[in-house]
Parts: C-alpha cells; sequence; structure tokens
C-alpha cells in the first residue's frame, strides 16, 4: 500500500506552481496527507568588501519580501480550505532555491515532493538547470513534478498511468508504486518498454533495428506480463506496448498520444555513468511530457509502506 503522510509543495507563485498545488492537493486528500507549502525567499549575499555594491536598504527590502510571501501562502492555502488537510505554511530564507527546498524535505521527512517545472526563471534556466531538476537529483524521496499547461474548467481525475519498463531492478518498485496509485486513484496503467535505437551500432543499419525489435517485442510483451503478476498489489487493469526510439521521447510522445495523465518513472535504469554526460531519461522526461511525471529515486524513500517495498527488494536481489 502507499504510505503518503507528509507532501512538500515548494512554489514561487507562478502560474506552474498554481497548477501544481491542484494535484498537491488532490494527493493530500486522497491519502489523508499533512500539506506543507513553502516559498524560499532567494536574496543575494553582500559583498562586505564592496560597500558600493550593496542594496539600499536591503534589510527593509527582505522585510517586504516576507511580507509577499505570507500575502501569497495564505492566497494559495485558500485553495484548500474546504479540504480537510492540515496545512502548514513555511518561508526560507537562503541564496538558492533548490538547496532549501531539498534542506527542508530532509528535516520534515517527506513523502513526497509536488512542485513545477517552470517559474520565475526565463532564459537563465537553460544555462543554470532548473530549480526542479536539480531537486530531482537531490531529492531523497519521490518528486512529482508538472509542466505548465493550458488549465480546463476542472481537474481532470488520473485515468491512465504510465510506467516505463527497462527491466532493471528499478522497474519492479516503479510497476508496484504505480499498480497502488491505480488502486487508489482508479485507474489502469500503460506499461512501456522502449527498445533503444541509440543502442544498436549504425554500421549495422536500419534493417538492423527493425529485425531486432520484431525479435524483442514478443518477448518484452511476455516478460512485462510476468512482471506484473510479480509486482502485486491492486488488480488494476493494464495494457502494454513496445516502441523503438530514443527513450525518454519516446516515453513523452506516447504518453501524449494514449492520453496518459501521470507517468512513474524511477530515477535510476539502466543508464549507467552515461547519465552524467546526457541526463538521466527520468529527468528527460520530465522535461517533455505534457503530463506530471512522478520520479522515483533509486535507493531513497519509498512511497510503498516499509513491508511492500522490502519485499520488492527481496525478490530483486534473487
Amino acid at each position: 500500500m502507499i504510505r503518503m503522510r507528509k507532501i512538500l509543495f515548494p512554489t514561487d507563485f507562478s502560474d506552474c506552481a498554481d497548477q501544481a498545488l491542484d494535484y498537491a492537493l488532490l494527493l493530500a486528500r486522497r491519502f489523508e496527507a499533512e500539506l506543507h507549502m513553502l516559498h524560499a525567499v532567494i536574496f543575494f549575499e553582500a559583498d562586505p568588501r564592496n560597500v558600493k555594491g550593496r542594496f539600499p536598504e536591503e534589510a527593509s527590502l527582505m522585510a517586504r519580501l516576507f511580507e509577499l510571501a505570507d500575502t501569497e501562502l495564505a492566497r494559495q492555502a485558500t485553495r484548500g480550505e474546504a479540504a480537510p488537510i492540515a496545512f502548514h505554511q513555511q518561508k526560507r530564507k537562503g541564496y538558492s532555491a533548490s538547496e532549501e527546498i531539498l534542506a527542508h524535505a530532509r528535516e520534515m521527512e517527506a513523502d513526497l515532493i509536488v512542485m513545477g517545472t517552470h517559474g520565475h526563471r526565463g532564459p537563465a534556466r537553460f544555462v543554470l538547470g532548473s530549480v526542479a531538476e536539480k531537486v530531482i537529483r537531490g531529492a531523497d524521496c519521490p518528486v512529482l513534478t508538472l509542466r505548465q499547461r493550458k488549465r480546463g474548467p476542472e481537474l481532470e481525475a488520473i485515468e491512465r498511468i504510465l510506467v516505463p519498463i527497462d527491466f532493471s531492478d528499478s522497474s519492479a518498485e516503479g510497476l508496484r508504486t504505480a499498480r497502488e496509485l491505480g488502486g487508489v486513484l482508479g485507474a489502469s496503467l500503460q506499461l512501456l518498454h522502449v527498445i533503444d535505437v541509440q543502442a544498436v551500432p549504425s554500421f549495422y543499419g536500419p534493417a538492423a533495428v527493425v529485425e531486432l525489435g520484431d525479435h524483442l517485442r514478443k518477448r518484452a510483451l511476455e516478460h512485462m506480463a510476468e512482471l506484473y503478476e510479480e509486482a502485486g498489489g491492486p488488480e488494476v487493469p493494464f495494457e502494454s506496448f513496445v516502441v523503438s526510439g530514443t527513450p525518454a521521447s519516446r516515453i513523452a510522445g506516447i504518453a501524449g498520444e494514449q492520453g496518459s495523465g501521470l507517468i512513474v518513472i524511477p530515477s535510476h535504469g539502466l543508464g549507467g555513468i552515461e547519465r552524467w554526460m546526457l541526463g538521466s531519461t527520468a529527468e528527460r522526461v520530465g522535461r517533455l511530457a505534457a503530463c506530471p511525471v512522478l520520479t522515483l529515486k533509486a535507493g531513497g524513500r519509498s512511497l510503498l509502506a516499509p513491508t511492500v517495498a522490502a519485499e520488492i527488494g527481496d525478490d530483486a536481489a534473487e
């Protein structure tokens, strides 16, 4: 079963953050979890050797930023007043939003972080990397990220959950977590395996990719069905897909084509050391997917109850 007692919702009060709050509220209601709303007030440190470079009335400016944060936090909190949710509002002062979010998540022992991927960053995000991506890399717990999109009249219920499967040890926990979420949310599962065409040397030519795909497709479908049975958990409907291409783009593309409402993906699979050069597939999926992406951290806190997580770990070790 899913254990979700504390949800951390970092916000910069952008439109994307407001949309992410919808999902934080949805999950807090469904799992009767506490919702901790956090705003990091970021301010550049003054250089004591450069008097001319200091901000005028720095203390007053910081006090004003905190006042504005209080107002905006109160505004967002009113959206959950009708639901029986325990709200907590916090502010932190620091020099890095991602570091403050990660520190707060560790201190409160968050089970899940829910946040938007686009805020008040502008073009600098392409140089510095988004705050969300840094949180995904450094968090000890799962992170649910959401790209900004056109808001509908109401939050649509999650009906289909896409689960990428690469047959690594991490796939088992991803599948069990998705099954548990599907049982609670009333959603079906979409199991997806992507045959990575980049893994086939170009020397063999395009025909080899087709032949390899035909050879592996049947085995992948059979093995995904076996993994579903071995994962245990609620009996939820599922369908399986096997495609070829670049994993991140194909995962995001299939999610759009099949109307997935959520993607559940482990942050570590069969990537090896190349993730340090190219970035992990999970991070790239988060940038590309139109629907929310739940990234599970290998070796970190699990959304599954301890006994379930232990059973999956024992099965993977065998």
